[in-house]
């Protein structure tokens, strides 16, 4: 499994990168394996301010369905509109084009209190 260094985890296995107070999130490597071929990303929060661990959206696989929980407070402000004819980018790319959303971050510092690469790698096994 690929879990890349200067990203940050939740246990819902999500990923997020900061790049000043706008964070890309999306699915860890792990997560779009356990649900297998994704076939639908369901996001309609754009523009909508949310707390911590509240659903962002949906991912639909072959099999089932599951929940995206963002990571940190904020406001969605992008979705990356890829997924909507290429939802399958989630398992191909899950750290580069299978992004799923871009958000203004409303403490930083919160981001740092989550998971590093080797404490969800061990959350995992």
């Amino acid at each position: 499994m690929n879990f890349p260094e200067e990203l940050r985890y939740t246990k819902d296995h999500e990923w997020i990168r900061l790049e000043g107070n706008v964070a890309t999130i999306g699915i860890t490597d792990f997560a779009q394996h356990e649900l297998g071929d994704i076939v639908y990303v369901d996001i309609n929060t754009v523009g909508k301010e949310l707390a911590s661990e509240e659903i962002f959206g949906t991912v639909e696989a072959v099999k089932t369905v599951s929940d995206l929980f963002l990571p940190v407070a904020g406001t969605v402000t992008e979705v990356n509109a890829l997924l909507e004819k290429q939802p399958e980018l989630v398992n191909t790319d899950p750290y580069g084009d299978g992004w799923m959303i871009k958000m203004t971050v409303t403490d930083t510092a919160t981001v740092e209190a989550l998971l590093s690469k080797d404490a969800y790698a061990s959350l995992v096994g």
